[in-house]
């Protein structure tokens, strides 16, 4: 997959994406990231890419000029979002779209904004991380990163990992536990000890439903509610809340 982000900060961009999984991804060829400065664009001694809004106004405004001389110059691979506010928020299920094409390219904006004849005449669409203020989409654009490249086949090493996540399939995600079994008088589940992967498999649904109901009620509803065996499933390891009392 060839993922390029245009930016005025790729240092930033680079040191993180040359970590860990991300890292390792892009030295074995999974992930081909491109980094490409907007101020590469310019042609003044101060290599100005902003400029203040016509109107008047707080702060300052990315100019249009360089941002289409570098997409014109580096022909990144569409579709090009702008990280911004007004776009498709960033959820598991839009990283999986992302994560199923062969290449995509992300705009990070910076200042007050970015010049609207970008956002009206040259990139695809827009892309949020959420509804928030930062100071530009370069941290928006580690997170595209980080979702999305963790999801490209033989990143993570065991393409099912990613199965059994939070928000995979519309839940939070079960309780891990690790060694040793008893730690400060708090055990292990006795069935994740057992060797019954059924009771296991069983027990970690249970855990899941129960987890994103009580956190999280709001991805249980989008999924219509608990179904009648998931109400069974609860009901079999004591999890289904207690009826009101009057």
């Amino acid at each position: 997959m060839r993922i390029d982000v245009l930016t005025i900060f790729p240092d930033l961009v680079d040191g993180f994406a040359s970590q860990s999984l991300l890292g390792r991804a892009r030295s074995e060829g999974l992930i081909d990231l491109r980094l490409h400065d907007v101020r590469d664009a310019t042609d003044d001694v101060h290599r100005t890419v902003d400029d203040a809004p016509y109107g008047g106004g707080a702060g300052m405004v990315l100019r249009a000029e360089p941002v289409f001389l570098t997409v014109e110059r580096v022909e990144p691979p569409r579709p090009l979002f702008l990280l911004g506010p007004g776009g498709r928020r960033l959820d598991q299920p839009l990283a999986r779209e992302l994560a199923a094409l062969d290449g995509f390219s992300l705009l990070c904006g910076r200042y007050e904004g970015v010049d609207a004849r970008v956002r009206d005449h040259l990139v695809d669409d827009e892309l949020s991380v959420g509804d928030y203020v930062l100071a530009g989409g370069e941290v928006a654009a580690l997170v595209v990163l980080e979702a999305v490249g963790r999801l490209v086949p033989g990143v993570m090493g065991n393409d099912t990992s990613a199965d059994e996540e939070s928000f995979s399939d519309g839940l939070l995600e079960y309780p891990q536990y690790t060694r040793p079994g008893d730690f400060r008088g708090w055990e292990v589940p006795a069935v994740l000890r057992s060797g019954d992967h059924a009771a296991v498999a069983r027990w970690r649904r249970a855990m899941a439903l129960h987890r994103t109901a009580r956190s999280r009620p709001d991805l249980l509803a989008a999924r219509g509610g608990p179904s009648a065996e998931d109400e069974a499933l609860l009901a079999e390891f004591g999890l289904l809340d207690p009826p009101p009392v009057d």
